[in-house]
């Protein structure tokens, strides 16, 4: 197959790497000095250094080029890129089926990936989201990873699901979209919650109980807009959120270690380097958890300590002082 990733960041080129081993790949580059780097060093040493890039990868930044004659359009941009690529996509390659690998909720808007789609696409695409727990650096080194591709096209996200399936790579068909963009948005922010409480040193007790009633969040949120239960006991619900609240790749955990050593967050992002989709996920989220009038304590604590100048502390000790209550969603 022929497959164009829309986007180099350490997401999209591992997704390269990976499916050259496989399918005819082009990898669009928005910079084009970015492009011409990655060309010459066949290395992209700006986001996932040490890991060559196959000689059959096609690297380049004109998208009429990357997309032509492309069976499958692959959008790895953060979030904040995805409607300016989709617009790019309906000037070169309007026709073709579009998978992203974004997670989030756009800034303002709180809308979901897939509404984005609908919205410069039209609601008849053919279109998924791919999605679950998979560090990059693990998915360019070729280690096991499992993942979900989820559409309302129960069809397309079979046939999408089998075309990228690898022994490496494995992929599983979803159909609740709602589910698995929610599962990939709010286990960001609770990434973040669980490396403040990793860096303020509140043990290992502490982020198992926070990873279940993140997932409690996580779920209430998602019933309420429509997912399904079983999405987030799944790939991209609770393995997505343990690998993210857990791993010490997690750009989100990081980012909560550093706001636990009290580092302003402008600092934290510049030397991150990397987009860490927690950061505008959690204002976003608590948006639209308030106007839902849904029941989300962990993500308001991580917004008030990203955007409302509340110390570390003082939100967990918020977090702590609420009044106990009968366990459920």
């Amino acid at each position: 197959m022929k497959i164009s990733i829309l986007g180099a960041g350490a997401w999209g080129t591992a997704l390269a790497i990976t499916l050259s081993r496989h399918h005819e790949v082009a990898l669009w580059v928005r910079d084009s000095a970015q492009a011409a780097a990655m060309q010459a060093a066949r290395e992209n040493q700006r986001y996932l250094r040490g890991f060559p890039l196959p000689e059959a990868l096609r690297v380049g930044a004109d998208i009429a080029e990357a997309t032509r004659g492309s069976e499958l359009n692959i959008v790895a941009t953060p979030l904040s890129g995805l409607r300016e690529t989709l617009r790019l996509l309906r000037h070169h390659a309007a026709a073709t089926p579009v998978v992203w690998v974004c997670k989030g909720l756009e800034a303002g808007t709180q809308r979901m990936p897939h509404q984005i789609v609908a919205e410069e696409l039209g609601g008849e695409a053919r279109c998924g989201v791919l999605t679950g727990p998979s560090f990059a650096d693990e998915v360019a080194r070729g280690l096991p990873t499992a993942v979900t591709l989820a559409s309302s096209d129960a069809a397309f996200a079979q046939s999408a699901a089998q075309a990228l399936h690898s022994t490496r790579l494995r992929v599983y068909a979803n159909h609740d979209v709602v589910g698995a963009e929610i599962g990939g948005a709010v286990k960001n922010v609770m990434a973040i919650a669980a490396g403040i409480s990793d860096g303020m040193g509140f043990g290992l007790n502490a982020r198992a109980a926070l990873i279940t009633r993140g997932l409690a969040e996580i779920t209430r949120l998602g019933l309420a807009l429509g997912g399904k239960r079983e999405t987030f006991m799944g790939l991209a619900g609770v393995g997505d959120l343990i690998l993210t609240c857990t791993g010490d790749l997690s750009r989100n955990r990081r980012v909560g270690l550093a706001l636990a050593r009290d580092l302003p967050l402008e600092r934290i992002l510049r030397e991150l380097g990397h987009a860490a989709e927690g950061v505008g996920s959690a204002r976003e989220v608590d948006a639209l958890a308030d106007r839902l009038g849904i029941d989300m304590p962990i993500t308001h604590a991580v917004k008030g300590i990203l955007y409302d100048g509340i110390a570390a502390d003082r939100a967990v000790e918020q977090l702590l002082g609420r009044d106990p209550k009968l366990e459920s969603l």
